[in-house]
């Protein structure tokens, strides 16, 4: 009702205005009577202010982002695919965590002690009023943990559409993206392998040949995050290569969760993949294959030994054992028996000769006897594996093995100390003292002291921190050894390779962007980095190019919509 006070109702809003007010179209016409005043203000805050918009923004594209991955070196390839997307698009990858707007948390669902540090992770995050996203295993093989309520999350298979993600969380939005990559209804290998990308190592590029897997192991939480076997085109995974060496490259990784079982759902496999790739490497590099389990590499035992025998592959394989008690294995589920891993061992030892085997092992298993380990013990005792990854079981959520019977945690770690001890009783390189080895050089060592080097067998070799040294490959003479390194001296006389014909990437520097690309934007790719503002320019990236095709392309939308309503609301005002 109306107030007591209103002496009468007025018909319509309209009678508002007077006869002696000014209609509309006067006010119009009287703007150009209108002087602004004039405001002073520094040129140079201004300019300031123009170029660093913020830091409580939320507009997309000029915050910093933190970082971290846990787990594999798959994780970690996917690690370096989000970072270079979100560098490209003009977010800043900063290494200060505090500094930072937004935290991207690429978790890994292997053991406990991963997810716990996740979690803790999550926990400071939203203690510290950051804005989160989740990557990774974990949030992909249970979305619905508690913990992971209300943020976004992106799937493993979803990682070229970070941006999207980081965009919509700045703006206050949870976002999860969790779907498989398709094609005709086939399920892919994943994202796009030529996205861009920020290495961790320049020199170093991890490339996935495959997700998933076809086993279904009773302990295994990451079947449930990465699925089965996906495998990506031999002619990509190539032409990835192509590009990293272009780039500096010089060494590869091939990675996945079991590399081998490539192929087998695309109708080929892993020896014709390396064959095709050890075409295009370059002298001075060379080649690291990854884990693999040993059903699949059984069957190619022949070419797998004349690939590792290659002077451009290292001659080094990463093949889990993880028990060697048939029984337990059979309560594992993993479709091989003790007698098929040794005659894998025992092949390439012969036929590969100073070959590299690593393995996985893992204590406490449920139903593991005392008997059952000591036989991994023997394993261990007979073939001296210089790389072993020795792990006490844990429990995952949802899998077959956390539903069985529990041997004590006491058990366990005393079983996991046992086996240590044996690995640490025996020096794998003390005979190598006074070998002369060709070595690549390809990182800094923990302690900043020495340059890590690899020779051909994918041993460490620490060396002096000569910077010619670094990307190259030289001669040196083994004078020291320990548990898990030699320390080599360089040959004075001695020739030094150079991998590429391209300088590599700066640190933090993005990658996989095409020259053309380059060219139209009038920028070198040094100028790119992860901790430079052209990067807020949209600098040298395809993915950039398109963004701004499309805010272009709605801006223009925006100032069409907004000239037909200035035309119909002059249409209004002159009919009034």
């Amino acid at each position: 009702m109306p107030s007591a006070s209103c002496d009468s109702l007025l018909d319509d809003i309209e009678d508002i205005v007077s006869q002696e007010d000014l209609k509309p179209q006067d006010r119009h016409f009287s703007r150009k009577h209108v002087v602004p005043k004039v405001r002073k203000r520094s040129t140079q805050k201004y300019l300031q202010d123009e170029n660093s918009p913020p830091s409580n923004s939320t507009i997309p594209g000029i915050q910093k982002i933190w970082m971290r991955t846990w787990g594999c070196s798959h994780n970690n390839s996917d690690g370096e695919y989000m970072a270079g997307q979100l560098a490209a698009y003009g977010y800043e990858i900063t290494e200060n965590a505090s500094d930072a707007d937004l935290w991207l948390l690429n978790s890994c669902t292997v053991k406990n002690p991963a997810e716990d540090h996740f979690r803790n992770s999550i926990k400071k995050a939203q203690e510290e009023n950051k804005k989160i996203v989740l990557a990774g295993c974990v949030p992909q093989a249970q979305p619905r943990q508690d913990y992971l309520k209300g943020l976004s999350i992106i799937g493993v298979q979803q990682i070229d559409r970070v941006v999207e993600v980081v965009e919509e969380t700045i703006k206050g939005h949870s976002v999860r993206l969790l779907g498989q990559k398709k094609n005709n209804g086939k399920r892919l290998g994943g994202a796009p392998l030529d996205l861009p990308k920020i290495r961790k190592n320049p020199l170093i590029e991890i490339i996935s040949i495959n997700t998933g897997c076809l086993n279904a192991c009773t302990y295994c939480k990451t079947k449930h995050a990465r699925g089965n076997l996906a495998s990506y085109p031999i002619d990509e995974l190539v032409d990835r290569a192509k590009q990293s060496f272009q780039e500096g490259v010089c060494e590869i990784w091939l990675t996945s969760e079991d590399t081998g079982a490539y192929g087998r759902d695309i109708g080929t496999n892993l020896p014709a993949l390396l064959w095709k790739l050890v075409e295009v490497i370059p002298r001075g590099a060379m080649l690291r294959l990854g884990m693999t389990n040993p059903p699949y590499i059984l069957e190619h035992l022949e070419e797998m030994a004349k690939i590792l025998n290659h002077p451009r592959v290292y001659a080094f394989l990463h093949i889990p054992v993880q028990s060697a008690s048939d029984s337990v294995l059979t309560e594992m589920r993993r479709e091989y028996c003790v007698a098929d891993f040794k005659r894998v061992v025992d092949f390439l030892k012969e036929k590969v000769p100073g070959i590299t085997l690593a393995t996985d092992i893992i204590c406490g298993f449920p139903g593991e006897t005392d008997q059952d380990f000591q036989e991994t013990v023997k394993l261990v005792e007979e073939y001296k594996f210089p790389s072993l990854f020795i792990n006490q079981f844990y429990p995952r959520p949802g899998t077959p093995a956390a539903k069985m019977a529990q041997i004590p945690a006491q058990v366990k770690k005393q079983r996991t100390k046992d086996l240590s001890r044996v690995f640490h009783s025996y020096n794998p390189y003390d005979h190598k003292i006074g070998e002369r080895q060709q070595v690549l050089v390809t990182e800094e060592s923990f302690d900043s002291k020495f340059y890590v080097a690899h020779n051909r067998f994918y041993e460490q070799v620490l060396v002096p921190k000569d910077p010619t040294f670094m990307g190259k490959m030289i001669e040196v003479d083994i004078y020291e050894s320990g548990k898990h390194f030699m320390k080599g001296q360089p040959v004075s006389d001695a020739r030094v390779y150079t991998p590429s014909i391209s300088k590599p990437l700066a640190k933090g520097e993005v990658s996989g962007l095409p020259e053309e690309f380059r060219n139209r934007l009038g920028n070198h790719p040094s100028s790119v980095s992860h901790t430079s503002a052209v990067g807020r320019d949209f600098a040298s990236s395809r993915m950039a190019l398109c963004l701004q095709n499309l805010r272009r392309d709605r801006a223009l939308r925006v100032s069409v919509g907004l000239a037909l309503l200035a035309l119909l609301l002059a249409f209004f005002c002159q009919n009034l």
